[in-house]
C-alpha cells in the first residue's frame, strides 16, 4: 500500500483561516473557515491533482496535522 500523504494545516491568525500545505503534493495550498471544512476540501483537491503524485495515482489515504492533532482523511 502507498504511504499516506502528508497535510499539514496551521491557523492564520491574522487572516483568521486554517491554512493547508503539503510538501507531497507540489502547490497545494488551501484555506478554510474550520478543519471541517478543510477536511472536505484536502480530498477533493489530492484527487483533483492526482496526476502530480508519485506514481499519477488517485490517493487511498491521507493524514492531516491541525496544529498538534491528527485526522485521517476520507476519500469518497
Amino acid at each position: 500500500m502507498a504511504r499516506p500523504i502528508e497535510v499539514s494545516a496551521d491557523w492564520d491568525s491574522e487572516a483568521r483561516v486554517w491554512v493547508a500545505t503539503s510538501e507531497d503534493v507540489p502547490g497545494l495550498v488551501t484555506e478554510a473557515a474550520t478543519p471541517e471544512e478543510l477536511e472536505v476540501l484536502i480530498p477533493e483537491l489530492l484527487e483533483a491533482n492526482a496526476h502530480l503524485l508519485e506514481g499519477g495515482s488517485r490517493p487511498l489515504q491521507a493524514q492531516a496535522r491541525f496544529n498538534g492533532f491528527e485526522r485521517e482523511l476520507a476519500f469518497a
